[in-house]
């Protein structure tokens, strides 16, 4: 009877063993699974940069110092601690501005990019619609509010580039208007913001907060002939952005009923017309640099950087045509990196 009663005993406590032992492994493996997950998660920050569309934050920011150089009246005065603290002060809110327009887009585009751009972070799952709305809205009134905070800083070029801006990315995005469902006018936003709007507006803000010139964005725009070259090309180079974005997103847009340029001319062609148009732009920019290079009327340093320039666009004439040569315009993959480097 009492080996009866030891065994018994031993049975039930070796059951017991065997059921906490088996749980304690699946919670070890469940700790493990979680750990991992949180592991291969990816920070909030790396979210946040992708979310920005990091081609266009670059871009945006690289506009600003490069408009307050052209709008210099001399080399001492482009780098001067005033007109560098007009750039990083107009900086700041051209980025949240950019942040806003992108990241608007997004929000409005989730079915559409988890066809066309499945790796953005509110189609991956990354990042929640809820967050993505809140982010874009406390940059855009971070950004709407610099351009007034400041009595020096705080000028008319830096609010209407701004203005203007959120005002053309909300009506491209945003239901009921959402105008990039119409090929024309979403170029015309597209091509706007890229030309007039960033090019004029900065101009202006440059020459008003840095060297103490007068003059409104329109004056800029319609007087200054460094102002209106450059919202000249930009403008064109806006165009061949415009059109080309939309030639790797074909599948989605003509599910998603946006008959853009690409879904109603064909992938190829549009490809095809606008590679050609950017080479052309490049290759005009270096045979002006080249020729006003020849002109005796300004010191050799200037010479030589507009010689430079002038090699530098033939260059990216060249890339331009020698990238697009293997793409196949029908594959969304090679036409979306081709259209990355056309932004580098």
């Amino acid at each position: 009877p009492y080996t009866a009663r030891r065994n018994g005993l031993g049975t039930v406590s070796s059951s017991r063993w065997y059921h906490s032992t088996t749980s304690l492994l699946a919670s070890s493996t469940a700790a493990s699974d979680a750990a991992k997950d949180d592991a291969s998660k990816p920070s909030f920050l790396s979210v946040l940069w992708r979310f920005t569309r990091p081609h266009t934050i670059i871009g945006s920011g690289l506009a600003v110092p490069a408009l307050h150089v052209l709008a210099a009246p001399t080399y001492a005065a482009a780098f001067s601690a005033r007109s560098l603290a007009s750039m990083v002060y107009a900086m700041v809110p051209a980025l949240l501005m950019n942040l806003y327009i992108t990241g608007l887009n997004q929000v409005t585009d989730v079915e559409i990019d988890k066809i066309n751009k499945p790796d953005l972070p509110i189609a991956a799952g990354d990042l929640s619609v809820k967050t993505a709305i809140v982010t874009i809205l406390v940059a855009l009134f971070a950004s709407l509010g610099m351009g007034f905070a400041h009595p020096m800083f705080g000028t008319q070029g830096l609010n209407v580039a701004l203005w203007m801006s959120g005002i053309l990315g909300t009506l491209y995005s945003l239901e009921p208007f959402r105008l990039k469902r119409f090929p024309f006018f979403a170029a015309f936003c597209i091509v706007a913001v890229r030309g007039a709007v960033i090019n004029a507006g900065f101009f202006a803000h440059a020459r008003s907060a840095a060297f103490g010139a007068s003059g409104s964005v329109m004056e800029c725009l319609t007087t200054d002939p460094r102002c209106i070259l450059s919202s000249l090309y930009f403008a064109v180079f806006g165009i061949v952005i415009a059109l080309m974005k939309d030639v790797p997103d074909v599948k989605g847009d003509e599910q998603s009923n946006i008959r853009t340029f690409s879904v109603r001319m064909g992938a190829k062609q549009v490809f095809s017309g606008m590679h050609r148009l950017l080479s052309l732009l490049f290759a005009g920019a270096g045979i002006s640099f080249w020729k006003m290079a020849l002109s005796t009327a300004v010191p050799r340093s200037v010479q030589v950087g507009r010689a430079v320039v002038g090699l530098s666009a033939f260059w990216a004439s060249w890339s331009v045509q020698k990238k697009a040569e293997p793409v196949d315009a029908t594959d969304s993959k090679e036409v979306y990196g081709y259209y990355m480097h056309l932004w580098k």
